[in-house]
């Protein structure tokens, strides 16, 4: 089966209008599933290259009285599918972005490659590259975090 990727947003939108939280199509060997989370999370927006923040009035500190994580503090840009992540667009190239870098909406942050389709993940937001989650050519799953930014 060869997806391209107007079938691809096809199916994205047929789980958006729908209640479904996953659609899965099979032709032969091949298959491919679309999810998303069943519940909205506060703070996400939902669109390539999400980035979510804590829900309003979140606790500062954990159950045990002590401060979150560095990692469980901040903005992040996460994937909006499951492929591999790239920090640059080939090889010999060198990354979109660096940590300490300002992004603006629109920019460029890295590709992620889902059925031999290159993605480009696009902020949505103006800030500063904190944290790179994920190392280049990993693997990544729907929803993980790939920055961590610090919005202004």
């Amino acid at each position: 089966m060869k997806l391209d990727l107007d079938q691809l947003r096809e199916l994205i939108r047929l789980l958006d209008e729908s209640n479904l939280t996953e659609i899965e199509v099979e032709h032969d060997d091949d298959r491919i599933r679309v999810r998303r989370d069943p519940a909205p999370v506060v703070g996400a927006v939902t669109s390539v290259g999400a980035v979510t923040s804590p829900p309003v009035g979140a606790a500062s500190t954990t159950q045990s009285g002590e401060a979150p994580a560095a990692e469980d503090v901040g903005n992040y840009v996460t994937s909006p599918f499951v492929g591999t992540f790239y920090r640059s667009p080939s090889p010999e190239s060198s990354a979109f972005i660096e940590v300490g870098d300002s992004i603006a909406p629109g920019q460029v942050l890295c590709i992620v490659e889902a059925m031999k389709l290159m993605n480009e993940i696009e902020s949505e937001v103006s800030g500063t590259i904190v944290e790179i989650l994920i190392e280049s050519g990993k693997p990544v799953e729907y929803g993980a975090r790939l920055f961590r930014v610090e919005t202004s």
